[in-house]
């Protein structure tokens, strides 16, 4: 097995006719998926989403992938190929499209058109290529075949990407489900005839390489969910993801079968919802679905919404109602249906949005207590059918954590991988394939690039870490009025508070340890006001740190008498 190194350095020049796989997000984390292909002087692009931030990071709205790499290069991208239309695979193309707008984004009718609905929204018109499974495109040096998988979303792509140097094989995200709702399975002949061909590198979806067996089937879950309308006495709410189709449509049908009317609630699920049903891929029966206003005075056993918010993002509508601040108030008796599993990282945020839920009256039926959820994403028992059919040289396991990474790894080389050619990589590895072999041949800046409103990327960790001391300590401005001549206090400092606790006195004996570092600095010849104030900072700091063992952040002003 080939871990990456932490000491590895800047990569060398691509060699001639070699192929470059640089991810630069989707390794270490679920979410940011974005793989990097150079090959001739070109580049490709597949995928390009977001991570969406923990309790660690507050005021981060998304994280994107660092573009470093790339930025200078932006003219040599070819295209942009989006494996399926979740936000972990598609939230970062409007910010790479901001720095060279004409990139061809490529993608099954879906995907693309929930990315042109959120593009519009940047105000950007993206110049886009359609295509479906069984497609075979040439984007420069990438011969591309796009092959059919199933996922929690409609028209997922695997791509197939040939090159001089190989073939290259990435699943995307993917399961095995034998019975989906749509009836677009796998295509597991087409895995197989590329293995036969012969796969120099498998790229392969690693979200639940921990779990044995295969993954459940969609249409099981469907008892569950009727079950949860028969039962529920008065309103049901569903907090499912925007772009999970294949369940909206099960909760559509349950209401349209126990007589309910559904209301979409939330701009991005009002917008998938009716770009899916126009397209075909959301059947809804006449007078099913009305306008949320339309609810009022029908009663509430006949009533069902549908809204964001089921991973506790503060902001959704679900995490709003449990807080009470949200039209929809939630009341004895209500049924909350949460239709999607727990993102790693989200189970605190979760968990406190369902006592909130139920705290207020209502029942919650979830992953834990029903079965109203299957993942995604293909188990261990479905990769190793994988990789036995596929019999790949090289082994790059993809989208998730670590331990998924190394799970996927473990996976590989008990089908036959060779140890050394199974690579547990981090995001900004660089892997060149070349005569055949892969190896691990550098690293490139992969950080965090941190979107807060409307800046990208100006918030950095010690921003979050004044932020973080901020909401657990407060802030303590200090007042200082300085001497010209001598550098010294000309009179007692002011402390100015915010969500610090202290008392009267709590800072009489700050006063000696301000003083002193003007001293100090007074003796090194120290007298520039931004020096000063650093010093101040750094004495202070030290003293809470020391006496009340908390860190607020400290704001020295100083100003000359």
């Amino acid at each position: 097995m080939s871990p990456t190194q932490t000491d590895l350095k800047t990569p060398p020049p691509l060699p001639k006719g070699g192929l470059r796989i640089v991810p630069l997000g989707g390794l270490g984390e679920i979410g940011r998926n974005m793989t990097v292909f150079e090959h001739e002087g070109r580049l490709l692009i597949v995928d390009c989403g977001v991570l969406f931030p923990e309790e660690h990071q507050p005021g981060v709205d998304v994280i994107l992938a660092d573009f470093t790499w790339i930025r200078d290069r932006l003219d040599k991208i070819e295209a942009v190929v989006l494996t399926h239309g979740h936000e972990d695979h598609i939230g970062g193309v409007p910010y790479l499209l901001k720095e060279r707008a004409d990139i061809p984004v490529v993608g099954s009718e879906l995907t693309l058109a929930f990315i042109e609905a959120k593009l519009k929204e940047h105000r950007i018109r993206p110049k886009t290529v359609q295509v479906k499974e069984g497609d075979r495109r040439k984007f420069g040096p990438f011969d591309i075949e796009f092959i059919a998988v199933n996922h929690s979303i409609p028209d997922g792509l695997a791509v197939a990407i040939r090159t001089k140097a190989g073939l290259v094989l990435g699943t995307g995200d993917f399961k095995m489900d034998q019975f989906p709702l749509d009836g677009r399975i796998t295509d597991l002949r087409a895995f197989a005839r590329l293995g036969a061909e012969g796969v120099d590198l498998f790229m392969a979806d690693s979200t639940n390489a921990e779990v044995p067996g295969f993954v459940a089937s969609e249409q099981d879950l469907g008892p569950a969910i009727e079950a949860a309308f028969r039962n529920a006495p008065r309103r049901i709410i569903v907090s499912s993801f925007a772009s999970h189709v294949h369940r909206i449509q099960q909760v559509l049908d349950a209401a349209h079968a126990n007589g309910r009317k559904v209301a979409f609630v939330g701009r991005s699920m009002v917008r998938n919802m009716g770009i899916a049903r126009d397209l075909g891929y959301l059947n809804v029966p006449r007078g099913l679905v009305v306008d949320f206003k339309a609810l009022d005075g029908m009663p509430d056993k006949k009533v069902t919404l549908i809204a964001t918010g089921s991973q506790g993002e503060p902001m959704a509508a679900l995490a709003r109602m449990a807080n009470g601040d949200h039209v929809i108030r939630i009341g004895e008796g209500d049924t909350v249906l949460l239709a999607s599993s727990l993102i790693p990282g989200n189970e605190n945020a979760i968990y406190r949005v369902i006592n909130g839920l139920v705290s207020l009256g209502a029942n919650v039926v979830h992953k834990g207590n029903a079965k109203v959820h299957v993942s995604g994403h293909a188990a261990a028992g479905e990769l190793v059918y994988c990789y036995n059919i596929i019999k790949p040289r090289h082994a790059l396991p993809i989208h998730g954590e670590s331990r998924h990474l190394r799970a996927n790894a473990d996976l590989a080389i008990s089908t036959g991988v060779k140890p050394e050619n199974a690579f547990i990589a981090e995001d900004g590895t660089v892997l060149d394939l070349v005569n055949g072999k892969v190896s691990v041949v550098g690293k490139v800046p992969a950080g965090l690039v941190y979107v807060d409103g409307m800046t990208v990327g100006t918030v950095t960790e010690t921003s979050l870490s004044d932020r973080r001391a901020l909401a657990e300590d407060g802030v303590v401005t200090i007042v200082v009025l300085i001497d010209p001549q001598s550098g010294k206090l000309s009179e007692e400092p002011d402390f100015l508070t915010r969500g610090f606790v202290h008392d009267a006195s709590s800072f009489d004996a700050l006063v000696p340890v301000i003083r002193e570092a003007l001293v100090k600095a007074a003796a090194d010849g120290v007298r520039e006001f931004s020096d000063l104030e650093r010093l101040i900072d750094r004495a202070v700091s030290r003293w809470f740190q020391r006496t009340s063992r908390r860190t607020p952040v400290i704001i020295p002003v100083v100003i000359e008498a």
